[in-house]
């Protein structure tokens, strides 16, 4: 099996990366079109003739195509991929906002799996979330699936618009859960911790915490009440989030996420 990815920045080089490490693909059959040629030098595992800067008869060798260009980028490089594209072919999108109908009026093919994938894919601990189109059959959708999960764990989704869902949830998430460390790692900070001290103390909370939500069967709700004794300190913390309505506060900034990625889509 042959794959192409088209763009090698961050995701792109993380997908190629996890594929090879993984041995699901092999370098021989792995090939990288990207214009920027300090992106390509990154990846050394890959042949030098397997790496291309120009769109051009490779393209009609790949069994899957994965698009991995800015979604601004999409409709010129639509334009000059299409020409090579067959019909047979699996075209996986990981660009935010382009919507399957939009990909398939560009290339002229209706083979279509179009995700979201997020940051930690990076370290092999992402969240994808996938929708393909009716013409991709489950023979093919388990081998994509295989391919997303070599970068971590994956959730089908019928309903491609569940795809803006989990950009606000999953896509953003690592930056929300980033700006609650940074206001307790500054917290500590303001205690008497050194910075040092006080990011240790964080990261090992939050990596600890979700390693026992995770091995457990317990709702969040249940852990919080575990922690919390009455009278405790942790319930003191409690009552002031909900006191400023801390969770209300939260949902409302994921649905704005929601609103912007229905809007970049449209």
């Amino acid at each position: 099996m042959k794959v192409l990815i088209i763009g090698s920045g961050n995701m792109g080089k993380t997908y190629a990366k996890s594929f090879l490490a993984s041995r699901f693909i092999y370098a021989h059959d792995l090939y990288i079109l990207d214009k920027n040629r300090e992106h390509t030098a990154t990846i050394p595992e890959i042949p030098s003739a397997n790496i291309h800067y120009q769109a051009g008869n490779f393209i009609g060798q790949a069994d899957i195509i994965i698009l991995a260009v800015k979604p601004q980028d999409f409709a010129a490089l639509a334009q000059q991929i299409k020409p090579y594209i067959l019909p047979e072919q699996l075209i996986l999108s990981i660009m935010a906002g382009i919507k399957m109908e939009t990909i398939t009026h560009l290339l002229g093919t209706r083979k279509i799996i179009r995700s979201m994938p997020n940051l930690p894919a990076q370290v092999g601990m992402g969240t994808t979330v996938f929708t393909s189109s009716p013409e991709i059959d489950k023979k093919e959708l388990f081998i994509i699936q295989n391919l997303i999960n070599t970068t971590g764990k994956s959730v089908y989704v019928e309903d491609e618009n569940m795809i803006d869902a989990a950009t606000a949830i999953s896509g953003s998430g690592p930056a929300y859960v980033y700006y609650f460390m940074d206001a307790m790692i500054k917290a500590g900070i303001k205690m008497g911790f050194t910075p040092s001290q006080a990011e240790l103390l964080v990261n090992q909370t939050f990596m600890g915490a979700a390693h026992l939500h995770n091995q457990s069967q317990l709702s969040c709700e249940q852990w919080i009440d575990r922690v919390a004794s009455k009278g405790g300190t942790t319930e003191a913390a409690i009552k002031v989030f909900n006191a400023t309505a801390v969770n209300t506060e939260i949902e409302a900034a994921l649905f704005a996420a929601l609103q912007l990625a229905k809007e970049l889509g449209s």
